[in-house]
């Protein structure tokens, strides 16, 4: 390594030495300066000044986490659409076409979502029950005329 190479990069090193002596003194200085009393209200879980009550586990559907992901995936969505859209006069039609793209394949696969039930809160018994109650209305007003 040259001189010059040193020289260049010297600034870095002292930048990666300080975050390294921030990181670790950070992580130090409770250690000296923390308080070390122990007591039952001490170790007890609260939210918020209210000591909580039952278990911290909750069952959830797997349908809540499935919701979850598509949340995350359309909005994501927004984030592209708002960096495109400040940089709209810069990309030009060929941007639009690629834009209009990007749409169509996230709006193709929420119809695929959508019929595949995925998006549905009910169970499978009280949808199944709908369905059943809406083709019987529709038999009821068939029969009728």
């Amino acid at each position: 390594m040259s001189i010059d190479a040193i020289a260049h990069n010297w600034s870095f090193a002292v930048y990666i030495f300080g975050v390294i002596f921030i990181c670790a003194f950070m992580l130090a200085i409770p250690v000296f300066m923390g308080g070390r009393s122990k007591g039952r209200a001490k170790t007890e879980p609260f939210e918020s000044g209210i000591v909580s009550v039952g278990g911290a586990r909750l069952r959830l559907s797997a349908k809540f986490y499935l919701i979850a992901m598509f949340f995350v995936i359309f909005d994501i969505e927004a984030l592209f659409l708002y960096a495109w859209s400040v940089s709209v006069r810069e990309s030009g039609w060929p941007g639009f076409i690629e834009v209009f793209i990007f749409v169509s394949v996230l709006l193709v696969g929420l119809i695929y979502i959508w019929r595949l039930g995925a998006l549905d809160w009910s169970s499978e018994t009280r949808r199944r029950r709908i369905k059943d109650e809406a083709n019987a209305k529709t038999a009821a007003t068939t029969n009728s005329n």
